[in-house]
This record gives structure tokens, C-alpha cells and sequence, in this order.
């Protein structure tokens, strides 16, 4: 058949590469797609953007499945719209998507459903946050409520950052939450003390599948320093995710959220990311939840995964009454898997286009370099985008996964390359 994935960035390049490599996909489409998808015969991009021209597209040329992979067209409704035309699609829908698309529903929810996360408050008001920031002190986390692209958390550990970031995100009104009217609203929590890791499964409904555990770099620079970003490296598995604090996980957050969704009557479907604090003891408390894979954490999973994805994803699609994900098991590549994001100059707050990309080597069985922000003009290869490529490398250790992924960095040249040394850091002290 013929699969559909929405998105252009490494994530999406991750899953249609993952896709294509099933016997039963004769060609996966990526609209728009970007530089390396347009290079890889068995993928084709669509230059598309509009979701209605998209679904339109996707009913006359039969597409069998669509996979979307943006929280954009999710927070849209693209799931809901395909499905109302009888696409098979994967992704949660507009009301599910809330728990990315709204901070505060988000808190609500797990609040109102025992679910652990952080103390927290939401307001629309700036002199109301003000007024609560100097009461709780510093540090402290101010978000965004809607959908900021990567730019709506502000790990504050001053007073004086978090009243910056209150206003930044309530002056302008650019954070404005369409699901809230278009109202700007923050939510200031309490700051979490431990080691993050991302928790991401998929839903049918009901069913639940866990996928590999990984671990994503947030910061800019080495050691953790500089600016948050969308993430500058991961890798899978994660060792902070014991069995003891998986099989935790899985009962105190990941069930919980999608027997809640189901008890709201709005049952989730799809990818669902939990970013997880894990504390000293091995308590965890929700971070965030995301309704997409993570990007960079997709790329080393989908490197290790061994069962075929079309397979998973057409149980995960099947009509209300079929077993779903019920009977489905996941086979895993034992080894290590980790990728270091080349990022443009002035990434995270102005990235430069436009620079030319050289050296980027042939796929192998243990390495493979996902394209993000990179586009085709002229014949030529260059930057399009903050976070231009992930060079995944798989291997026996973390130890030997970064060495592997490093020599392949050092052969890869665009002006302006922003990278850090240190992908893995923490497994490799463990």
C-alpha cells in the first residue's frame, strides 16, 4: 500500500524511513518532507501544507494509512477531518491533542485524575503571575499555555527571569491559545529536582504499547548549559528507566492518563509522550505530555526497532471492536542507539538558511543520518531550519555509539554547525 506521513523534520524523516522498509509499503509520501526525503528513493515529497488539499490528495491516490507526526495539524483537527472522510489515520484528535495543545488542560487533567506532576497555577492576568512569583520564589518553571514551538518554557532560577518570561508570554499576546479563545495564559509550577526521560507509547483507544525508553538533551550546550531547545541529541535506551521505575510509569502515569481520556470521553489515540522527572528514590512525576513522538528521541528508536512499524500501526488503526494493540509486541535491536543534532548558526532564537551541506555519508547498518531542517535548491543541499540533521549511530554501548556517531559529525561540514560533544553523558557516568 501507500502510506502518508505529515511533517518535515527528523522525526517525520524517522518514521517514513522506518515504514519503507516494510515488504507490504510500495512508496511512503511525506508532505512537505525535506532535503535528505526528497534523496531517498523510497520516499516521495509532497509540496503540501493545506490539510484539506492534503486529505483531498490522500482520498484520490488511496492512500492506506496516514501517519501524522506534527502537533500542529493534530491541535488542528487533521485526524478528525481525515477520519470523517474514511482515511485509516494515526494521532490523536483535536479534543485528545489537548494535553499538548493546552498546558493548562493538561494540569487540569492530572490533577482531576490523581496523575503526579508538579504544584501548579494558571493565569491570564500578568499582575495576578507577578504577584505569585513572589510568593513561591525561585527557581520556578513558567510555560506558555498553548502550542510555542519549543520556545514556551522558561526554567527560571531567578526571580527576575521568571518575571521576565510572565511577560513575554503575556504582553504581546503571541502565546495566545486558540483553544482558549485566543487568550494568552500562563502556568508557573513548581520547579523538580532529579534526571528527565522521555516515556512514549502508543494507544489505540484502550491498548497501550510502551517504546523504547530514551533520554533527550534539551540545552544548547554541553553539560547542560546555555538555552532550552527542541533538543540536541538522544539516545535509547535509557538506564534511569529501571524495570522498577518503567513498571511505575506505566501505573502511575501512562494508565491513568488513557483510562482518564476514556472516562472524559475522549479517548486517546496515538503516540503519547510523557516527559518524566525521576527523582533520587525512583518516584516519577509528569513533566509534560506531548501527542507525537519526540524529535530527537524518534530517530534512535525507530534505528532500534526490529518489528515491522506498518504492522503496528494497522492494529493501532483498527475499527473499535478488533483486538488493536492488544496482541502486539515489540522487538528491539539490543544495542544502543544515539543521535547528535547538527544545528544551524543562531539556533535556538535566529537560525540562518541557506548554507550549503557537504559530507554527509551513505546509510549503513549501524549508522543512518535523519534530515530536519534541510531542503534541495538547485541540486544542492542546504539548511532550511534550526535543527538540520541527526547523525544516528547504533552500537554495543553508549561508549561506543557516540564514538561512532562523533567520527561521523567530524565528516560533515555547513558553516555555522552547532553541535554538542557530550550526547550521552549521564549513561556514560552511570
Amino acid at each position: 500500500m501507500n502510506v502518508l506521513v505529515i511533517g518535515g523534520g527528523g522525526r517525520e524523516h524517522a518514521l517514513a524511513w522506518k515504514l519503507a522498509q516494510s515488504p507490504k509499503v510500495q512508496m511512503v509520501y511525506l508532505a512537505p518532507g525535506n532535503g535528505g526525503t526528497a534523496l531517498d528513493d523510497r520516499l516521495k515529497n509532497l509540496p503540501m501544507t493545506d490539510m484539506v488539499a492534503l486529505r483531498d490528495w490522500a482520498l484520490e491516490h488511496k492512500i492506506g494509512l496516514t501517519v501524522v507526526g506534527p502537533e500542529g495539524p493534530l491541535a488542528a483537527g487533521v485526524v478528525d477531518d481525515f477520519r470523517a472522510h474514511g482515511l485509516r489515520v494515526f494521532g490523536p484528535t483535536k479534543a485528545a491533542a489537548q494535553l499538548e495543545s493546552s498546558k493548562a488542560f493538561s494540569k487540569s487533567f492530572m490533577q482531576r485524575h490523581g496523575i503526579p506532576t508538579a504544584h501548579f497555577a494558571v493565569f491570564s492576568d500578568a499582575a495576578a503571575a507577578h504577584a505569585h512569583l513572589e510568593t513561591t520564589g525561585a527557581p520556578i518553571v513558567v510555560k506558555a499555555d498553548g502550542l510555542a514551538a519549543g520556545k514556551g518554557v522558561v526554567v527560571a532560577s531567578t526571580l527576575d527571569e521568571a518575571h521576565a518570561a510572565v511577560d513575554f508570554m503575556l504582553a504581546d499576546g503571541a502565546f495566545g491559545n486558540a483553544l482558549a479563545g485566543g487568550e494568552a495564559r500562563v502556568v508557573i509550577e513548581e520547579f523538580l529536582q532529579g534526571e528527565e526521560a522521555s516515556f512514549i507509547v502508543m494507544c489505540d483507544g484502550k491498548n497501550v504499547l510502551p517504546l523504547a525508553t530514551s533520554q533527550d538533551h534539551k540545552r544548547l550546550q554541553d553539560g547542560d548549559a546555555g538555552p532550552n531547545t527542541g533538543g540536541m541529541g538522544a539516545y535509547s535506551p535509557a538506564p534511569i528507566v529501571t524495570p522498577d521505575v518503567h513498571a511505575r510509569a506505566m501505573r502511575e502515569v501512562i494508565l491513568p492518563t488513557i483510562r482518564g481520556m476514556e472516562k472524559d470521553g475522549i479517548p486517546f489515540t496515538g503516540f503519547l509522550y510523557a516527559g518524566l522527572m525521576i527523582d533520587a528514590h525512583g518516584k516519577v512525576k509528569t513533566l509534560e505530555f506531548n501527542c507525537r513522538m519526540g524529535d530527537p528521541e524518534t530517530q534512535p528508536i525507530m534505528a532500534r526497532l526490529k518489528t515491522d512499524l506498518l504492522e503496528v500501526l494497522w492494529a493501532a488503526t483498527e475499527p473499535a471492536g478488533a483486538t488493536g494493540l492488544a496482541d502486539m509486541e515489540l522487538q528491539w535491536d539490543r544495542r544502543t542507539a544515539l543521535g547528535v543534532v547538527l544545528a544551524a548558526h543562531g539556533y535556538p532564537q535566529t537560525p540562518r538558511a541557506g548554507d550549503a551541506i557537504e559530507g554527509i555519508p551513505k546509510e549503513a547498518e549501524d549508522l543512518v543520518v535523519f534530515h530536519a531542517g534541510t531542503r534541495l535548491r538547485d541540486g544542492v543541499l542546504e539548511t532550511s531550519g534550526g535543527r538540520v540533521l541527526c547523525v544516528t549511530a547504533l552500537a554495543d554501548s553508549v561508549r561506543l555509539a557516540q564514538a561512532r556517531a562523533y567520527e561521523t559529525v567530524h565528516q560533515i561540514q555547513f558553516d555555522g554547525m552547532q553541535f554538542r560533544s557530550d550526547i550521552g553523558f549521564r549513561a556514560v557516568k552511570a
